[in-house]
């Protein structure tokens, strides 16, 4: 049963995205195994959230102004460390690693992600 609480969340999730990782996957067409991408999690409901974070520097340089992307979602989904996520939201789609362990609550979680950068 989802709950009220989790009901007005998703009102306010307005994106979707993919949860892809990274391991051996076997062609179905030569059943050779090799490395490769596989799908975890596909069009899970989400919302894109960013936000800059500025620190002056102890120099007197300029301040460094860092943007936090946070990522919200169904806790219901497990979304393993090293995963690339591609989100869609408001007309743009971009690739995100996750970088953090997520912060997980009574009806959603929140991760923490960077810009994907390719497969370490």
């Amino acid at each position: 049963m989802v709950s009220t609480r989790r009901k007005a969340l998703e009102t306010l999730w307005h994106g979707t995205c993919d949860v892809i990782g990274w391991g051996e996957v076997t062609d179905p067409l030569t059943h050779i195994t090799k490395p490769g991408e596989f799908i975890l999690h596909q069009s899970l409901k989400c919302k894109l959230s960013h936000k800059n974070i500025s620190a002056t520097s102890q120099t007197g340089a300029g301040a460094i102004i860092v943007q936090q992307i946070k990522l919200s979602l169904g806790n219901e989904h497990d979304i393993p460390a090293g995963c690339k996520i591609i989100v869609s939201q408001n007309g743009k789609t971009a690739e995100y690693a996750r970088s953090g362990e997520p912060a997980v609550f009574i009806d959603h979680q929140e991760i923490v992600l960077d810009v994907f950068k390719g497969w370490t």
